[in-house]
């Protein structure tokens, strides 16, 4: 028996006949960019999320780089970010031209130490930018709290994060603006790449749709160096199909994610993925730890289970930064990248493919800790 890390295809399978039809009628409408497909996802999207407005965007970068934009983050100024993250985030603070400044993890939850915000605070700080990383949401009252006392744009990166909660709350509606990516292998994907900005800021929303047009709010009166960055109404409709399924997608990762933790708990070697306290994951990823990380990724697959690597080489050591932080050292960080391993998860498994992979890493622990003590 194989298990997959990843089914993109599960979801349109299991929608088949709606998505067909949805793409017949963008394709039939004969309006290919923007028209109702993208308006009607845009509010259906920013109703599951519960905020006031939603701009559909190219991709999840771009929802970054343009909210950023929009608060006129640039030059000279500083982005708080964590160190562990994927390198979009610090990507986007960089095409504005501002400075990423990156905080380590927590060794629990391996999201960003938000007892260490606070350092790296300086009079050029704009921002902070938490990730929810993995689809494990960042509490946000000490953001929110921080924010407040500095005057920063506390701007969520929720690429990983759809419908993931902090009490009763979404992300989306945890700082004053957040990002999203519908990469297909997020939670809800598209097939190919998407993205959106939600926010509760009319204003916000109106500069970002018209950066991301060109910077133009009516043809040809282009009033800011924009960008070409709309969420094609292809997408925008299948999107709208998924949506409906997302609590239901959702509850299967949970539900996986509770059988890896209660099966797996005391195997030798690993360190199993924690939640901060008060919040709701939707487990895009399932990240555990192994002091011989290739080796137990190597003996799953010898088994049938593959298995994949969020994230093996740190921001501030990936080419595109080294230089700028060739003397930083991030010592969570780079001991989350040397022995991070995530295990297959999605709605495309079921309980029974849980407890068999389950039983599959367990057997792989413990015979590496046998040739270990020999």
């Amino acid at each position: 028996m194989k298990y997959q890390f990843l089914d993109v295809g599960f979801t349109y399978r299991s929608l088949k006949e709606e998505m067909d039809a949805a793409v017949r009628g963008v394709l039939d409408s004969g309006i290919y960019i923007g028209g109702e497909p993208v308006a009607a996802f845009e509010t259906a999207f920013a109703d599951y999320c519960g905020a006031n407005h939603c701009v559909g965007v190219g991709n999840g970068l771009d929802a970054l780089v343009l909210a950023l934009r929009a608060y006129g983050i640039g030059a000279g100024d500083e982005v708080i970010v964590p160190a562990n993250t994927f390198i979009a985030t610090w990507i986007a603070v960089a095409q504005v031209g501002a400075t990423p400044v990156p905080v380590d993890a927590d060794p629990a939850t391996m999201n960003i130490d938000l007892a260490a915000i606070p350092a790296a605070i300086t009079d050029r700080t704009k921002a902070i930018m938490p990730v929810h990383l993995y689809g494990a949401p960042v509490p946000h009252e000490t953001l929110q709290d921080l924010a407040r006392q500095h005057g920063l744009v506390l701007i969520e990166d929720a690429a990983q994060a759809h419908g993931a909660q902090v009490g009763k709350a979404r992300t989306g509606t945890l700082g004053h603006v957040a990002g999203f990516s519908f990469y297909p292998g997020k939670n809800l994907g598209a097939f190919g790449d998407g993205g959106a900005v939600v926010t509760d800021n009319a204003e916000l929303a109106d500069r970002i749709r018209m950066l991301g047009n060109y910077g133009s709010r009516e043809k040809y009166n282009h009033e800011s160096v924009g960008y070409n960055s709309r969420l094609d109404p292809l997408q925008a409709a299948m999107l709208s199909v998924k949506l409906p399924m997302m609590d239901a997608w959702n509850a299967q990762r949970r539900r996986i994610a509770s059988i890896y933790s209660a099966a797996l708990d005391g195997a030798p070697g690993l360190t199993l993925p924690s939640v901060a306290e008060g919040t709701e994951p939707v487990w895009h990823l399932y990240v555990l730890r192994h002091p011989r990380r290739d080796a137990l990724k190597e003996a799953l697959a010898a088994r049938g289970v593959a298995t994949g690597m969020h994230y093996p080489i740190a921001n501030h050591r990936s080419g595109a930064f080294a230089d700028s932080f060739a003397s930083a050292s991030f010592p969570v960080t780079e001991e989350i990248c040397q022995t991070c391993l995530s295990l297959p998860i999605g709605p495309h498994l079921s309980e029974d493919d849980a407890r068999a992979v389950a039983d599959l890493v367990n057997t792989a622990a413990h015979d590496i800790a046998t040739v270990e003590t020999l």
